[in-house]
């Protein structure tokens, strides 16, 4: 019996310490990194989406505003509706709400990062500043819904497809959950987030956009299923993160990739690497973010052999050696990808794989040009482990 017990240690232990070794490497990587965006973040002052407005909104100043990025004006009736261009990013689309998300993005998880790193409350504080700004004031707080997001001069006040532009919160979501167990993080800030990201699931969950957006069957679904199950697991609601884990199981694993491991519908647009780089780290994501004891997404497989690990190895090569991906370039920013890909660190520490972390080491930490950033919600993976 004893030699039983032994034996029982002797395999869990290695798994055990082989993941903290993975952990422990990504810090060391990370360290300069994250203590130089903590030192930026510390000093920067709360900016919602109160801070900027377009003419062009049809909701209030508190209200989430953007514009689709690949429509334009039509060069054959100037003052009509936009037409599409799909791939071409219209620069005098209005964003700067988004742009704005991005930075409290940016600021929170950075802080939270130094938090995790450094047990330092002074991260604790500032960040709850701007989690404050954004969730709680009520001059300066987002209204938990997306009605005027995408929006397309002449055709649309707002879309569904708008929803993805949130994903930038889901860094916020997590930060919150690092930092609220620490005594500076009052309780009544802390609630007030949850309260607010609360009532934005049940908007996803209930309002048409978020539906639509729900059953879209490219990245759009998937980034819909990512941050429901991020905001979930902040919430605690049990409920919603097992209807993501079985969507990620029925609906986007076996309906997005094909036998190889790759996204047809990605490869079929104008960008078909970036999307699915793109989509790939979603998945991914939702692999981090619903995985538990029982029920390990890293390890599920459809009937058919559909898993997130297919999906890295099919994409990996094309990392490693962009050049010789099979399809044509992108048609925009081909050469800003990759960058240090989400999946790969998520995909690495959960698979127990140190090629994809040697990779992942050695691609670009600190994107600076905005689209990549906008395709990369995921820039502080410590918060995630």
């Amino acid at each position: 019996m004893l030699y039983r017990s032994l034996l029982f240690v002797f395999l869990l232990f290695p798994v055990v310490s082989q993941s903290q070794s993975f952990v422990k490497n990504i810090e060391q990587t990370l360290r300069k990194k994250i203590l130089d965006d903590a030192n930026w973040a510390i000093k920067q002052k709360p900016q919602t989406v109160t801070s900027a407005s377009s003419p062009r909104s049809a909701g209030t100043k508190h209200d989430f505003f953007s514009e689709g990025d690949y429509w334009w004006p039509d060069s054959l009736n100037p003052d009509g509706p936009y037409i599409q261009r799909d791939g071409l990013t219209n620069p005098d689309n209005f964003v700067a709400h988004r742009i704005l998300m991005i930075r409290f993005s940016r600021i929170v998880g950075a802080l939270a990062s130094a938090y995790r790193l450094t047990g330092d409350t002074k991260y604790v504080s500032s960040a709850f500043e701007h989690i404050n700004a954004w969730f709680i004031n009520p001059e300066t707080r987002m209204n938990p819904s997306l009605l005027f997001a995408q929006a397309i001069k002449g055709r649309a006040t707002g879309r569904g497809i708008g929803i993805i532009d949130t994903i930038h919160l889901m860094e916020v979501a997590q930060a919150i959950r690092v930092m609220e167990g620490n005594k500076i993080a009052k309780a009544s800030d802390v609630t007030g987030a949850k309260e607010w990201f609360a009532s934005y699931i049940n908007w996803l969950m209930t309002h048409q956009y978020g539906k639509d957006e729900m059953e879209a069957k490219n990245n759009h679904g998937t980034c819909w299923v990512m941050q429901v199950a991020s905001f979930a697991a902040l919430t605690g609601n049990k409920e919603v993160t097992d209807f993501c884990k079985q969507r990620y199981k029925t609906v986007l694993l076996p309906n997005q990739m094909s036998a190889d491991g790759s996204f047809p519908l990605e490869l079929k647009r104008t960008k078909p690497y970036g999307y699915s780089l793109f989509n790939l780290d979603a998945m991914a994501t939702i692999c981090q973010i619903l995985s538990d004891k029982t029920d390990n997404l890293w390890t599920f497989e459809t009937a058919d052999g559909k898993s997130i690990k297919k999906g890295i190895e099919y994409l990996y090569p094309f990392v490693v050696n962009k050049s010789s991906w099979t399809l044509k370039p992108d048609v925009m920013y081909w050469e800003n990808w990759p960058v240090a890909q989400p999946f790969l660190v998520f995909g690495a520490v959960n698979l127990q794989n140190k090629t994809w972390l040697k990779t992942w080491k050695g691609l670009e930490h600190s994107p600076k040009v905005e689209e990549v950033i906008r395709n990369l919600p995921i820039r502080n993976p410590l918060i995630w482990f």
